[in-house]
């Protein structure tokens, strides 16, 4: 049997100090707790003198980096917070901390940064092969889950990261096979929207994804086919924006400038025109095909975009549909026409994660926060960096 003798002591009166053994026999022991506290027994209680329900309120409101160190104080804790019940209470309380996850490698290394804290961490491996490593993935982060899309051979095989497990596992697949699709994500659900499905056709099909079943649902189609295009929550709907459509009898896509509103309660699409900022064109109808879907993050309800072109930051104007610039991005943010790049909201703030280069390759990614909030300037803060050799090659928000 593995596992180690830890000590916990504590200066005040609240907790008697004990030490337990960590180690493989504590699943059982956890599970047993889990029973006692359904069917009232000693664990039912968290802090002496108070209420489960009260306790659970409190922990609720504690912050999740926190959590590690809240499951060492005793098995109850530990137990509640890997039953993952915090996380439903927190998100109906409208709690949420936003972690910055991102990948510099075609490989498994996933980082994570905390804005508040400016911590950095990493996630464990994937356990991916080789093929799914070198193939072009999508991530989308929903809820307590990190979703990363990809192939396996000649199949698609989406892998799951769980907050509450702190693991890696096989998440069940869509209803259809779809690469290149723009994707958003509000509390618990997720939205995919077109793509290219197996045989490289353009779909204008979409899903929906649920954290809390892991279940794939289908949607009503989108008006128009698109494949390399972005995608948003805003007032409560989802928006496609950008992207590539089929166009028969040309050898190049079409370009869509047109976005697309989805309506959740009336499960109904409506076409709005010229919504895409238009980031990745030099003409109107000119395509550029290798250049990124557009830049484009909603915070307080205000749609903003990256054009990675001019340098500018650009704020949506619902009423007369018209993208209006607003300032500039950070100097050092350097992308290879929209690629190696990341511009998403986390929270309050939108962010650009970025770095300058050298002629030797090396270099530094940096994260750049602003918060509209503080008012009209654009004023961005560097919250973080680190050494990398490589650009972005994927980011996700994980708010929860």
């Amino acid at each position: 049997m593995e596992g180690e003798y830890t000590y916990i002591g504590h200066d005040d009166e609240v907790f008697d100090d004990e030490w337990y053994f960590v180690g493989e026999d504590d699943e059982e022991e956890d599970q047993n707790n889990n029973d006692k506290d359904n069917n009232g027994g000693g664990f039912g209680s968290l802090f002496p003198n108070i209420d489960r329900d009260s306790s659970v309120t409190c922990l609720v409101r504690c912050s999740r980096s926190d959590y590690d160190a809240l499951s060492a104080v005793n098995r109850s804790f530990r137990a509640l917070i890997k039953s993952g019940e915090l996380y439903p209470l927190r998100r109906m309380k409208g709690i949420a901390e936003h972690w910055v996850c991102f990948s510099c490698s075609l490989g498994e290394e996933w980082d994570v940064f905390d804005p508040e804290s400016r911590s950095w961490r990493q996630l464990p491996p994937m356990g991916s092969n080789e093929i799914f490593m070198c193939a072009d993935k999508e991530s989308l982060g929903v809820g307590t889950d990190l979703l990363v899309v990809g192939r396996e051979m000649f199949s698609p095989v989406i892998y799951r990261y769980s907050v509450v497990t702190d693991a890696w596992s096989s998440a069940r697949p869509m209803t259809e096979t779809r690469w290149l699709f723009g994707s958003a994500s509000l509390g618990e659900i997720g939205i995919v929207a077109g793509g290219c499905n197996a045989v490289g056709d353009i779909v204008n099909t979409a899903e929906l994804y649920n954290s809390d079943t892991g279940s794939w649902t289908p949607l009503p189609r989108m008006n128009r086919a698109r494949k390399m295009c972005s995608a948003v929550f805003m007032d409560g709907k989802f928006y496609v924006v950008g992207g590539l459509g089929p166009s028969a009898g040309r050898k190049n896509n079409r370009l869509l400038t047109c976005g697309e509103e989805y309506d959740l309660e009336a499960g109904t699409w409506r076409v709005i025109p010229y919504m895409s900022p238009l980031s990745n064109i030099g003409n109107r109808g000119r395509t550029i095909e290798s250049g990124a879907p557009p830049l484009i993050a909603v915070v307080d309800e205000q749609l903003y975009a990256a054009d990675h072109r001019s340098m500018v930051l650009k704020k949506y104007e619902k009423g007369t549909g018209e993208w209006v610039s607003i300032g500039w991005l950070p100097r050092s943010t350097c992308s290879v026409n929209g690629w190696g790049m990341a511009f998403r909201a986390c929270g309050k703030r939108l962010i650009v994660i970025s770095g300058p280069r050298t002629n030797t390759g090396t270099g530094l990614i940096e994260i750049n926060a602003w918060a509209p909030s503080d008012g009209p300037r654009v004023k961005w803060t560097l919250l973080g960096r680190k050494f990398s050799n490589n650009f972005v090659y994927n980011c996700a928000i994980m708010g929860c």
